[in-house]
């Protein structure tokens, strides 16, 4: 079974999410349980929480169909004290909050190194962020999203991605999510089918679809191996639609949250079926 839904709109409340997500049509969705931009948001109410939940249960949400997303502001490789203290007390809040509306994983960005330190350090840095929030959380697991590699920021090579999964205590709830566009642009080349075949065996070769917990799916603005994060309407950009053809008719990425981070939204719903579509094809 495939689930399939966009980024929706929390405004209002994160109650208002599977709202806004049962209107498109959508079997998954992604939200912000608090402001992306700001560090520090006031905390969910006991009214919000039950009604998100109550809502999510008549509208046929489950946890596995839902990817909650950290704030852009985050960096858990940061390489200096007061800054990465920051960061790692808001990631601490955005994984309570997800414990508290009974949603089972949390996407992020690992990191960047600002080109302050080598990459490697800086890696060591997400571990250990990762390891000290899990150990002050239960039931959460922390989800690595791969990145374009822009700039200096880190997670656009499976091999980095390892490099921080080896060294996370509790194995168990560590897992990754796969954004198309940024594969693209970090030199994946998912548009062939020798390309798309290649690039999943090394994501299992070397990370393993044991950790796969969900996935953006993003045409792409810029060109292949640009290292540049714009994200595009699906077949509208430089990967094309096939690609999605190919992710909607394999089963590896069956019951997960396959999540839609595409400009206009005035086409999730298209998209949505279009989507649906292409895996009937």
């Amino acid at each position: 079974m495939k689930y399939i839904g966009p980024h929706v709109s929390a405004s209002g409340g994160v109650e208002n999410a599977p709202v806004n997500a049962h209107k498109l049509g959508a079997t998954a969705f992604a939200l912000f349980t608090k402001n992306q931009r700001q560090w520090f948001s006031n905390p969910l109410t006991e009214t919000s929480i039950r009604i998100f939940k109550e809502r999510c249960k008549e509208l046929g949400y489950t946890p596995k169909q839902i990817l909650p997303h950290d704030s852009y502001l985050i960096n858990l490789g940061h390489p200096e004290k007061e800054p990465l203290k920051k960061s790692r007390a808001a990631f601490l809040d955005e994984m309570q909050r997800c414990e508290q509306l009974g949603l089972d994983r949390l996407n992020f960005h690992p990191g960047s190194h600002l080109r302050k330190i080598p990459e490697e350090e800086s890696l060591k840095i997400i571990a250990e962020s990762i390891n000290l929030t899990l150990a002050q959380t239960h039931g959460v697991t922390a989800v690595i999203e791969n990145t374009a590699g822009q700039g200096s920021n880190l997670g656009y090579t499976f091999e980095q991605i390892r490099f921080i999964i080896d060294r996370i205590d509790d194995k168990t709830r560590i897992g990754v999510c796969i954004d198309t566009a940024h594969s693209y642009s970090a030199g994946y080349n998912l548009k062939t089918p020798e390309g798309f075949e290649k690039t999943f065996q090394l994501f299992d070769e070397i990370i393993g679809f044991r950790f796969l917990k969900g996935m953006h799916l993003n045409d792409s603005k810029k060109e292949f191996g640009s290292r540049v994060d714009r994200h595009e309407s699906i077949g509208l950009g430089t990967i094309g639609r096939k690609t999605f053809e190919w992710i909607m008719k394999d089963p590896r990425f069956d019951e997960m949250p396959l999540i839609l981070e595409t400009p206009d939204e005035k086409l999730w719903k298209a998209e949505i079926n279009l989507l649906r579509e292409l895996s009937t094809l």
